[in-house]
Order: C-alpha cells, then structure tokens, then sequence
C-alpha cells in the first residue's frame, strides 16, 4: 500500500522526537544538492544503502532536514508524518527503501523551492550531445527502462535515473543530479542484457532492487552532474490509444504535469502556496524546451527507437 503524510505541528515534532530518541543508533549526514539531510534510525540495513546511495556530508555542518525511520507499533504501516518548519519527517513502519530516499529526495526538495527558487522533477535525465533529455511519467511508464536502454549507446550521459534539480537561467533550464549511485530494479537485465551482472543476485533486497554504481557498466565519465535540458517525454502507458509518438502543445504538456500530480507522489506539501510555486517552475521548465508524449505500451525496443528518433539518435539496433 502506498504511503500516507500527515502534516504535523513543531509541537508534535517535539513529542515525536523525544519518543525517537532512545532508540536511535545510527546518525548520518548526507549532502543532497547543496543540503545536509540527517538521517535518524535504529534499521541495521537501511546506514549501508542510504550511503551508498547519497554523498558523505561534514558531520560539523548543522542540518536542514531531518528523517527519522523506525518501526511503532502503535501507527499504521507506511505512515509519513512531516513537520513543514523544521523540515523534520517520521517514517514509521516504512521497509521499502525506494520510500524512503524518495521521501529524502522530497525533504530536499521541500527546501530548495522555498528557499533557493529550485524545482524537483521526479523523472529521468541523461545527456545527449550535450542537451539534456527527461522522461516524465506515472510509475510503471517505463522512464528507467528507457533511461537505461538510452544509456547503451556511447554518447549518452546520465544526470539521474530518478530525480533531478532544475534551475532557470536566463533562457534555459540547467537540471542537476541528486543521488550518488542508483537503487536499480534487478529484472533490468531480462530487458538490456549490458546490465547482467551489474550486482550479485544476493545483493537484491526483500524488494527485487539495490544500490548499485552504474559506472561499472557506463563508465565514470559517463555520469554528469548537469546538463542544459532541451526535451522532454511525458511517458504514457494507453493501449486503446494507437498512437505512439507526438509532439505536444506547451499548454497541453503543462496540463498534464498538474493533472498527474507533476508525477511526483513524493512531494511533502501540497497546499495553494506550493501548487503556485510548482505551477510557475513546471511552465517555465516547458517553456524552454521541446515537449513529446510517447506511448510505451509496444515492446521496450519499439519504445527506445522512439525515444531515439526525437533526440535524432540511430536505432537500438
């Protein structure tokens, strides 16, 4: 079942916070783009993962955002409970990992577009000659398929396979990378053979997923920091829709970010004054770039050779 967020008063927090406290074993500070998110847990599992998935931070530098993660018997399972003032949340009863950085991507998130004028796009961002490409959808689309499939052609650089930053600079939209290494599905190998071996079977989590360093198959020079984005690909999955690829009206691109929830489940607040704000930076993201809808629901082949035709890429082979 899917996670639920309940907004809570720094009165809450405090009571929260202090019922936490005796249990913590585990205190990392990670950076995220710029913020020092501090995790709080007593899971042996969950300290190897987390920084392995994002890079090291001082442990001198005060945070910004707080995740406390333990199991309580007393809430429901995958119960989310977030403090918007002192960017502190509560993950209780919460076992899948892909949760939990995803909520600590939120947290960042939550920040920086208060704060610094920077939007998080929950979606995919790989380089190409230069222009940077996302992939946008509602899970289950195919954007990591896709991403990863773009990525076995040399000349294509991945930015994230998950989410990204993105920053308006006069006329373009720089989008930034977040995470260290990826929290990779294990069935991507039965699609692109590149990726088998890429982690030992016993290295897969309860989920089917773990944290691997996809410059083992890539190449280090192969993953950037940023890049300029110049398209996007909202991704659909539709089969009595018979069309697969077209390009989309800035209107119509900006209608279906706000009508699907700007594909983010992951986003802590969601009030009027968050909805402006998100509304402004996904128009300007459209704005500046070429948008497509593509519909992924032929074989994951059909698929990438679409995606390849839009960036003028040759096929898959």
């Amino acid at each position: 079942m899917p996670y639920t967020i309940s907004l809570i008063s720094p009165e809450e927090k405090e009571q929260l916070a202090e019922r936490c406290a005796p249990r913590v074993k585990y205190e990392i500070k990670s950076e995220i783009f710029g913020c020092c998110i501090k995790l709080l847990s007593d899971d042996r599992a969950l300290p190897g993962k987390w920084q392995e998935n994002f890079y090291p931070m001082s442990q001198n530098i005060r945070s910004h955002g707080r995740l406390f993660v333990f199991s309580d018997p007393s809430c429901a399972e995958n119960t989310v409970r977030f403090d918007p003032y002192s960017k502190t949340a509560f993950l209780f009863n919460v076992s899948y990992y892909g949760w939990v950085k995803s909520i600590a991507l939120g947290l960042c998130g939550d920040i920086l577009e208060d704060e610094h004028g920077i939007s998080s796009v929950h979606g995919a961002c790989v380089d190409v000659g230069g222009k940077g490409l996302a992939m946008v959808g509602i899970s289950g689309a195919g954007k990591t398929t896709q991403t990863y499939g773009l990525l076995r052609d040399p000349h294509a650089r991945i930015i994230s396979d998950d989410w990204f930053f993105a920053r308006v600079f006069g006329p373009e939209i720089l989008a930034y990378g977040s995470e260290r290494n990826f929290y990779i599905r294990q069935d991507l190998s039965a699609i692109w053979k590149e990726y088998d071996g890429l982690v030992e079977a016993e290295e897969y989590d309860a989920d089917g997923r773990a944290v691997a360093d996809i410059r083992w198959v890539v190449g280090k020079g192969r993953l950037l920091p940023l890049t300029t984005l110049s398209t996007i690909i909202i991704l659909k999955r539709d089969a009595a829709d018979p069309q697969v690829l077209c390009p989309l009206e800035k209107g119509e691109a900006l209608d279906l970010f706000t009508g699907n929830g700007y594909f983010n489940p992951h986003l802590l607040v969601r009030d009027t004054r968050k909805t402006a704000l998100r509304d402004r930076y996904i128009s300007d993201l459209i704005g500046r770039t070429d948008c497509y809808l593509l519909n992924t629901t032929g074989t994951p082949k059909t698929t990438q050779d679409a995606v390849r035709s839009v960036l003028g890429m040759p096929g898959s082979g």
